[in-house]
């Protein structure tokens, strides 16, 4: 890993100096320091409540909590020349790779809060040159969502290694080789790397845009591993465990439909579905995402809602990185979920997200079928 990240440090700095010969931009618009300097982030703070009920007849299995939580992310950027960038990122959640929150306890003053949770989760470089990006580091992943899906991959994970990136109106390539176990927390025994390659078409239609792509994200090195992070309790996150290790190698190709009208009764409206399957897996390995969201949060008073179906075998995706919140993070299950946003000043913004989902049985401690229940109501403030 250490080569791979030296490699391609070096082939941006050659690139970089190549640049440099080619063009004096940099040179004849010489930016005051502290226009190189950019800072951004954004507070997040959450009531969430989670119900789940075992389908085994006794009601000494459910189980109800309640939590207070926030989320803290800050963001720098300084700009060394006109095509390269240095990035790093802080954000809390003790290095938890799928989430930045952390709750807040009756034991413990506030004054512990916001600070002592913070952890690096974004360490690199940028290096963009017209309708290419290549990042290298420890970033955020460079990967085409429909409407954000989050069925392959959580909002808040971040990629150890080096991904590139080709996008313009026709068409977007993603590519990369990263190593997950390059990161906090990480509790697998052996090391785990992931190659992925991902395309996307982008048709222009008389009254919207129609986006089709694929993708493989292959893991190399999953089967006969532990657990890979230990914010996962220990546990495969949905994903079948042997003995406490993974049955199962991750070889996971993705399909996805994407279509975005811009205006549909005075508000933008898309809809979308993917789907995704293991192929190393021979069974449990199958996964669907279906939505539609209406409006945008852009302007003041602007609202949006969107709407999504999915349903997860156990190894259709590596549990530890698809959503954390729908069925309380990882696979073996299938809902619904309604997220809602309202942007009510300029930069704050009230949110509310609702969970309805099933548990498929076996998916926490060998327990039997269950629904499962999740609110989340946040408050939300950038800067």
């Amino acid at each position: 890993m250490k080569k791979i990240v030296l490699s391609a440090l070096a082939a941006l700095t050659i690139t970089t100096a190549i640049n440099a010969e080619t063009t004096t931009e940099v040179s004849n618009t010489e930016k005051n320091v502290l226009d190189r300097i950019h800072f951004k982030g954004d507070l997040r703070l959450r009531y969430e409540s989670k119900e789940t009920f075992y389908k085994d007849g006794t009601e000494s299995t459910n189980k109800s909590t309640y939590h207070n939580r926030y989320r803290l992310r800050l963001v720098s950027a300084i700009d060394l020349t006109t095509n390269l960038k240095f990035d790093a990122g802080m954000r809390s959640g003790y290095g938890n790779p799928t989430s930045g929150n952390q709750t807040f306890l009756d034991n413990k003053a506030l004054s512990n809060y916001f600070w002592q949770s913070l952890r690096i989760n974004i360490l690199g470089f940028t290096y963009k040159n017209g309708d290419s990006t290549i990042k290298v580091g420890r970033h955020p992943y460079m990967i085409y969502r429909p409407i954000k899906s989050q069925l392959i991959w959580d909002n808040d994970i971040s990629f150890n290694g080096v991904s590139y990136n080709y996008e313009n109106d026709s068409l977007s390539i993603n590519l990369g080789i990263n190593q997950p176990t390059y990161a906090e927390q990480v509790t697998a025994k052996d090391t785990i790397n992931l190659y992925f390659v991902q395309y996307v078409q982008k048709i222009k239609l008389e009254k919207s845009q129609l986006n089709v792509g694929a993708g493989i994200y292959y893991y190399d090195g999953i089967k006969g591993n532990t657990p890979i992070y230990g914010t996962n309790k220990g546990t495969g996150m949905g994903n079948t465990l042997v003995n406490g290790v993974f049955k199962n190698d991750y070889h996971i190709a993705e399909a996805f439909t994407e279509l975005k009208f811009k205006d549909v009764f005075g508000k933008p409206l898309t809809l979308a579905a993917g789907m995704a399957y293991n192929t190393a897996a021979s069974d449990k390995n199958f996964g669907y995402d279906l939505a539609f969201q209406v409006g945008k949060a852009k302007k003041v008073h602007d609202w949006q809602v969107k709407y999504s179906y999915t349903d997860l075998q156990a190894d259709a995706v590596l549990g530890a990185h698809s959503d954390s919140d729908n069925f309380g993070g990882g696979t073996a299950a299938k809902g619904h979920a309604i997220r809602t946003k309202y942007k009510f000043g300029k930069n704050t913004y009230l949110a509310g997200t609702f969970f309805f989902n099933t548990l498929y049985a076996g998916k926490k401690d060998g327990k039997p079928e269950a629904d499962y229940e999740r609110v989340q109501l946040d408050a939300i403030i950038k800067f």
